[in-house]
């Protein structure tokens, strides 16, 4: 056994090390870094405050179980519940409204292990693959970021994650681990999007493939059905409304009218031809286009160079996965074809599955909404990186200077990349993107609660947008208040719009809402100043850019 070997063989020392590897890049700054929270996280924390209170959210639905309205978003619950003891213990900030998510990245990690264990059940190297992909997954500046965040697809992927597992051990060990497989399945649809439609189709392809056991195993199996169906009738009638599509229906290609005005157009150029009304069919259009966002999702710019475009998922300097990868990727994709371990399927079909929501949208890639396959893209570099290993010991047991100069290359270079990453996030990126997360407001409320006495009215921009979740979460109003006192409306679309609350007014055009004969103050982008205003405050980002401005006139 060489060295290598005897250091995998202690799997739980290497474990618990790469646990405390990922814990470290997960809570440290958790508070301050991201700067600041955006309008998403702050709705999390407060209707976890709210909930915590009085058992209903910010807007009085008592204990809601099939979404949370949150400007008309509707999104899944999970998040907000998971989250109401942190607030409970810690109080309502930062730290407390992101730490389920950093929690359940964590466990994320440590759950890889035993998923790569299942998946490659019958290899004799599983535990090089599991521990390798736990580690990768730990120092992954995808991972790290959305788990830093309170972003409720990170909390949904570890339900993925332990579901299929489970799913995995009832095929391999005893098959009454598929009723606890069916609530993890069920928690990841109560908690984000994807899942919605990426956990059913991957149950289903899942139940395909093993079909001859579950029929052994008929009572199981029906068992996990009935508890499956039963923890998600609570959320079945909303899941059919019109609500439920409301954010599909605003970002999927599908709804692009352009697409159709051009095709249309381009039929009547040909005349109203029955041959063009066939190559212009807007299905192949829009089935052409789908297949061009699904494969934006391994673009090589954002997969290994810059990542994502929206900096609150990637560091832009840095892609979602290490340059360092790229060799050992291709090659576990190829290996992995070729070597056919135990559930190596698993993989490929996950990947295809956890794709397919985010590509039915208009922007892609999407690092946050195709997190649900993660994992696999990590399992596919640990594969490569564990097959070059094998090959390159094999061939070394005469001449060990390929094994070693190979493996230093590597090592030095992912070092540059996890450098450089760790480096520019704690150092640069809190400076250059504050304004990317709304750094502005906590300042200005600060201030505001400060001085709100003296004024009769405060005029609030909206021009960052959502202003009012930050004055709930930041003055820590109490939520009965803030029912009583809320100006609320609701567009045709389903969208929400808080115009007030107590003396709070929200709008862009700041002079219109004023009331005369009142003392107003009026917290506005720099921009919106007048000219004859009074300038009594000015709010930075940390590149020293105003964000805010107080002022009276």
């Amino acid at each position: 056994m060489n060295s290598f070997s005897k250091i995998i063989s202690k799997w739980y020392v290497m474990l618990f090390a790469i646990v405390l590897i990922a814990a470290f890049l997960r809570f440290y700054q958790l508070g301050i870094n991201p700067p600041a929270l955006t309008w998403d996280e702050a709705a999390w924390g407060y209707n976890a405050y709210a909930l915590g209170a009085d058992a209903r959210d910010e807007f009085g639905r008592f204990m809601p179980h099939d979404y949370l309205e949150s400007f008309g978003d509707f999104k899944p619950p999970m998040y907000a519940y998971l989250t109401i003891v942190p607030v409970k213990l810690i109080g309502l900030n930062e730290f407390a409204t992101r730490f389920p998510s950093a929690f359940f990245g964590l466990l994320t990690v440590i759950m890889s292990y035993f998923l790569v264990k299942q998946i490659f059940y019958k290899s004799a190297h599983k535990n090089k693959y599991a521990l390798l992909t736990a580690f990768l997954l730990a120092i992954s500046p995808w991972h790290i970021m959305l788990s830093r965040a309170a972003f409720e697809a990170n909390v949904a992927t570890f339900f993925t994650v332990c579901g299929v597992w489970l799913y995995l051990k009832a095929m391999h060990e005893n098959m009454w681990y598929l009723s606890v497989s069916a609530i993890f399945f069920v928690a990841s649809v109560y908690t984000f999007n994807t899942p919605r439609l990426a956990a059913p189709i991957l149950i289903v392809l899942l139940s395909l493939l093993f079909i001859k056991k579950l029929l052994k195993n008929k009572k199981q199996a029906i068992v996990a059905c009935i508890i499956g169906i039963a923890l998600l009738l609570p959320t079945f009638s909303f899941l059919l409304s019109p609500q439920a599509a409301l954010r599909y229906d605003e970002v999927n290609i599908f709804s692009d009218l352009n697409v159709i005005k051009v095709i249309n157009q381009e039929v009547a150029n040909d005349h109203n031809s029955k041959l063009s009304k066939i190559i212009h069919n807007r299905r192949i259009v829009f089935s052409v286009d789908f297949l061009q966002h699904y494969f934006d999702e391994f673009n090589f710019n954002f997969l290994f160079i810059n990542g994502d475009p929206n900096p609150k998922f990637s560091s832009q300097d840095v892609g979602e996965m290490y340059f360092a990868y790229i060799p050992f990727f291709l090659l576990g994709i190829l290996l992995l074809i070729r070597r056919k371990e135990s559930n190596w399927w698993l993989v490929f079909l996950w990947l295809l599955v956890g794709l397919i929501p985010a590509s039915t949208s208009q922007q892609t890639p999407h690092a946050l909404r195709i997190e649900f396959v993660i994992p696999m893209f990590e399992i596919i570099v640990a594969y490569g990186i564990i097959q070059c290993y094998l090959y390159l010991s094999g061939i070394s047991k005469k001449n060990k200077l390929p094994l070693f100069f190979t493996s230093c290359i590597f090592l030095f270079v992912l070092a540059l990349n996890v450098t450089k990453f760790i480096h520019g996030y704690y150092t640069f990126y809190p400076k250059d993107f504050s304004q990317e997360w709304q750094y502005g407001y906590k300042q200005s409320i600060a201030y505001v609660a400060s001085v709100q006495g003296n004024y009769d009215q405060i005029n609030i921009t909206d021009s960052l947008g959502r202003p009012y979740i930050y004055y709930l979460f930041y003055l820590k109003t109490p939520p009965s208040e803030f029912r009583k006192t809320a100006y609320i409306s609701r567009d045709t679309f389903g969208f929400v719009h808080v115009l007030s609350f107590d003396k709070y007014y929200f709008g862009s055009n700041l002079s219109s809402i004023a009331s005369k004969n009142q003392s107003n103050l009026y917290i506005d982008i720099p921009m919106n100043v007048p000219k004859n205003a009074h300038v009594l405050k000015t709010f930075y980002n940390l590149d020293k850019t105003p964000a805010l401005v107080a002022y009276i006139i």
